[in-house]
C-alpha cells in the first residue's frame, strides 16, 4: 500500500516552483487566521444562551429553535450581548421583560439604558439586527423566542455554502500536492469538509423540527475544523520541512537523467 504508484499528473510540493510554494504558504497562513477568528466569533455568538458559561448542545438548540420560554431579547442579553451591559443594567432589563415589558417602566428605566448601550447599532438601519430605538420595536423583541427565523437561515445558508465551498476548494487544491498514503485516505479527507458543510447547513432547518439535530450541527462543525486543520498542517509541513517521498525523488531522478542524456 505504501508503494502505491504515483499518478502521472501528481506533483509533490518539492516539485513546485518556489513562487508557487510561497503563494500557497501565504494562503495557508491567512486562511488559518481567518478560520481562527471565525471560530472565536461563533463561540462568542452562540455560547451562554442557556445561562451557563461555554458553548453547549443547549446553546445550539436555543440559537436555531428558540428557548420556548423566554424572549429573543432575553436570549440575546444572556448570550452574545451579555458583555454589552453592566450586570445591574442587564438584570434590570431582563426583569422588566419578565414582568410584562410595560410602557411606563420602559420610558423611565429601560429606554435610557438602550439609548446609552444599544441604539448605536440597533437603530433600525440594519435589517438583520433587532431595532431597539422605540417601545414598539422593542416589544417585538420581547415576544417568545422561537430561534432564528427561516428567512435569516436562507440568507446565512447561501453565504455559508458559497464561502465555505470556495475556501475548501482552495484548501483541497493545495493539499492535493501533499504525499499521503493510502490514496483513498487522502481523497476521503478532501471530500470530508464538503460532507460536513452539507450536514451543518441542513441541520439548521432540521433542528426546528426535532432538536436532537443540534448534535449534527456540532458534528458538522467539528468535522470541518478537523479537515481544515489536518490539511493545513500537513500541507505547511510538507511545503518546507518534510522530506521528499522516495517515489517522488526516484521519479525526479529518472527525469533528470533523461534530460542529461
Amino acid at each position: 500500500m505504501a508503494d502505491e504508484p504515483l499518478h502521472r499528473r501528481y506533483l509533490h510540493f518539492s516539485e513546485l516552483p518556489t513562487s508557487l510554494r510561497v503563494l500557497y504558504t501565504g494562503v495557508l497562513v491567512l486562511m488559518g487566521f481567518g478560520y481562527l477568528f471565525a471560530i472565536i466569533y461563533l463561540y462568542h455568538t452562540y455560547s451562554g444562551r442557556d445561562g451557563e458559561p461555554g458553548l453547549s448542545y443547549e446553546d445550539v438548540v436555543i440559537a436555531y429553535r428558540g428557548s420556548g420560554q423566554g424572549s429573543r431579547l432575553e436570549a440575546a442579553l444572556r448570550g452574545p450581548m451579555s458583555a454589552m451591559l453592566p450586570a445591574e443594567e442587564l438584570k434590570g432589563v431582563v426583569s422588566w421583560v419578565q414582568a410584562g415589558a410595560e410602557r411606563s417602566q420602559y420610558e423611565s428605566a429601560i429606554k435610557p439604558v438602550f439609548e446609552k448601550r444599544c441604539v448605536s447599532c440597533h437603530d433600525g438601519s440594519n435589517p438583520h439586527l433587532s431595532n431597539l430605538a422605540s417601545f414598539d420595536t422593542v416589544q417585538k423583541a420581547t415576544e417568545q423566542d422561537k430561534g432564528t427565523d427561516v428567512f435569516t437561515l436562507v440568507r446565512v445558508s447561501h453565504i455559508h455554502l458559497f464561502g465555505m465551498t470556495f475556501m475548501f476548494v482552495i484548501m483541497g487544491q493545495i493539499f492535493s500536492h501533499a504525499y499521503l498514503r493510502p490514496v483513498w485516505l487522502k481523497a476521503s479527507i478532501v471530500i470530508l469538509p464538503f460532507i460536513a458543510i452539507a450536514l451543518d447547513v441542513s441541520s439548521w432547518y432540521f433542528i426546528k423540527l426535532y432538536k436532537p439535530f443540534a448534535a449534527m450541527t456540532m458534528l458538522g462543525g467539528a468535522l470541518m475544523a478537523f479537515s481544515f486543520t489536518f490539511m493545513g498542517i500537513v500541507s505547511f509541513y510538507q511545503l518546507w520541512f518534510g522530506k521528499t517521498p522516495p517515489l517522488v525523488a526516484e521519479r525526479t531522478e529518472i527525469a533528470d537523467r533523461r534530460i542529461i542524456s
